[in-house]
């Protein structure tokens, strides 16, 4: 009876190939399995995206190339705002209200073109104004345009020399003078003949050259004539001191009368140890009621300074600057005068010396004389050599 027949035992299950049963799966995994397994294992979708650190690292490195590109094109044009070098010094005198274009110019005049365009590019980058910068700056040489710019943008006006030195006539000194600093001569003779400037001084307008001793002055540029006589004016203050005056004094002259002879003096001789022994004499004529009868004083009435001989027709010649004609001193000096000459009087030893003649030498020296009988005699031989060297 079936309910009676014993169960058959179950035989181990053998999978067929390809099979896949729940028993798979306690069998341990092998390297080879686990190839097979992650060869068939699709793609999980986003894993292609890159990471955040390398889109940052990208990101980085092309800001660095953009900055570099944009220094390297930086230096590329301002290395020669830098390395270019002016090849002279340059003086740039910048007018009144100047513009870019003015103030270039006046460089390319006396540097170069080339070197005129970076300076102006300079400026046009730091956005320099020229209009306020009225005054005189040297560009040295070597500099670069960039420093350049700086001096004439923002540095100090360069101080120019005016030196003073044997002027004989206030037009000609004035001339002179304005052609170095940035005022006319007009402006500057007419502040020379202002009558209540001088007499701050002690002079007259005839006597405004006296301010002038020779030496070497500094001034700006934009310096106006009112401050150019002031400046003057300080150093004439400086010279006439209570000691000069005090010897003028004693000599029974003014400052300004000392100038006067000190001028006759220095157109007479150039030797500084004879020109005590002058001064003297001329001052010994003149306080004598002798007219003076100075050479030298021809000629400037003449206006001729180059005549070698004086002839009796130049004695006629009418000016008040002709003492063979009037007594006393002239109106003012006849020429610029130096401190040296000036001491030189002050200090001559007295003598009775009334007449003086060039000595027949030629040597620039002098004969003196106390007679009119001992200078007759010296001024014959005189006049005997100007005729041998045939001098009219």
């Amino acid at each position: 009876m079936e309910e009676n027949t014993p169960p058959v035992p179950e035989k181990d299950h053998i999978p067929a190939q390809g099979d896949t049963t729940p028993a798979q799966e306690n069998i341990p995994p092998t390297q080879e399995n686990i190839l097979q397994t992650s060869e068939n294992v699709p793609p999980v979708p986003g894993n292609d995206i890159p990471k955040p650190q390398n889109k940052k690292r990208s990101i980085r490195i092309a800001t660095i190339f953009i900055i570099l590109s944009v220094v390297v094109a930086v230096i590329l044009m301002c290395l020669p705002l830098l390395i270019e070098k002016a090849a002279k010094d340059a003086l740039i005198k910048i007018p009144h209200h100047a513009t870019r274009e003015m103030v270039q110019d006046s460089i390319s005049k006396y540097l170069d073109d080339d070197y005129a365009e970076k300076v102006m590019r300079v400026a046009k980058l730091r956005g320099s104004d020229f209009g306020e910068r009225h005054g005189a700056y040297l560009i040295e040489q070597g500099m670069s345009p960039l420093q350049a710019e700086h001096r004439l943008s923002h540095g100090a006006q360069q101080p120019l020399t005016v030196t003073i030195n044997h002027f004989r006539t206030k037009e000609n000194l004035a001339k002179k003078v304005a052609a170095k600093l940035d005022f006319t001569s007009d402006q500057l003779l007419k502040t020379l003949n202002d009558e209540k400037l001088l007499s701050e001084y002690g002079l007259t307008k005839e006597q405004a050259l006296s301010l002038f001793l020779e030496d070497s002055y500094e001034f700006y540029w934009t310096a106006s004539p009112e401050a150019f006589i002031s400046k003057i004016g300080d150093n004439y203050k400086k010279i006439w001191n209570e000691e000069r005056t005090a010897k003028a004094k004693e000599l029974g002259l003014s400052p300004a009368e000392v100038m006067t002879i000190a001028s006759i003096v220095d157109e007479e001789t150039n030797k500084l140890d004879e020109k005590d022994e002058i001064g003297r004499l001329y001052i010994n004529r003149y306080k004598k009621g002798i007219k003076l009868q100075a050479d030298p004083t021809v000629k400037y009435a003449i206006g001729n300074f180059a005549l070698r001989r004086i002839l009796s027709g130049h004695l006629k010649t009418r000016s008040p600057y002709n003492t063979y004609l009037n007594t006393g001193l002239p109106p003012g000096p006849i020429r610029t005068t130096s401190v040296a000459t000036i001491d030189q009087i002050l200090n001559s030893q007295p003598s009775d010396h009334i007449y003086m003649c060039a000595k027949e030498d030629f040597s620039g020296r002098h004969n003196f004389a106390s007679t009119y009988q001992e200078h007759l005699a010296n001024a014959r031989r005189y006049q005997a050599a100007l005729n041998k060297r045939g001098i009219r």
